[in-house]
């Protein structure tokens, strides 16, 4: 019989989704501030919040992983699902980002076949692609290499890092909200 204390502790399914939802946020954040230095040349803060995140993406790849990830296999059903549940969480996150604080936080008004300036056909077609790549290339990736950081971290310090993490976000979130609203 094994011991309690032999036994190899591991977060659970609702921490590792905690630890995706930081990784992927920094990533996004990483990438809206890449493509802001080379479209306008220098450094602009990206997001919502102060830290370096932009939650709408670590939404986006929970939401990739939980609901999309079993059309792993249908690259068509995939794209179209992805085209559409994305175009709606932009939709929904934008008009709420407006009605909460009155601030936009992007505007596709110029864009071709754009719906209330929140969202357009462009970035529709673009989800899906990124859906596509995200589940069968970049999260398959990322999960293995998390995976073997993870084995190599005891877990009561995983499970603080999670706890952390979280603290930190959600005193990111009221700071950044009191900023908004006064």
């Amino acid at each position: 019989m094994l011991n309690e204390k032999s036994k190899k502790l591991k977060l659970n399914r609702v921490q590792l989704f905690i630890l995706y939802f930081f990784l992927f946020s920094f990533i996004g954040w990483l990438m809206e501030t890449i493509y802001a230095i080379f479209t306008l040349g220098h450094f602009v803060k990206r997001g919502f919040l102060f830290g370096p995140i932009c939650p709408i993406y670590g939404y986006g790849a929970l939401m990739l992983i939980y609901f999309l990830g079993k059309y792993r296999k249908n690259n068509v059903k995939l794209f179209f699902y992805a085209a559409i549940l994305f175009s709606a969480f932009e939709y929904v996150t934008s008009y709420a980002l407006d009605a909460l604080f009155g601030m936009h936080w992007w505007d596709y008004t110029n864009d071709f076949f754009n719906l209330n300036g929140r969202i357009t056909l462009s970035f529709s077609v673009a989800w899906g692609i990124i859906a596509i790549l995200f589940i069968n290339h970049v999260y398959p990736f990322l999960k293995k290499k998390i995976n073997l950081i993870l084995a190599k971290i005891p877990y009561k310090i995983q499970a603080f890092i999670v706890y952390f993490l979280t603290s930190i976000f959600f005193i990111d979130t009221i700071s950044s909200c009191v900023r908004y609203l006064i």
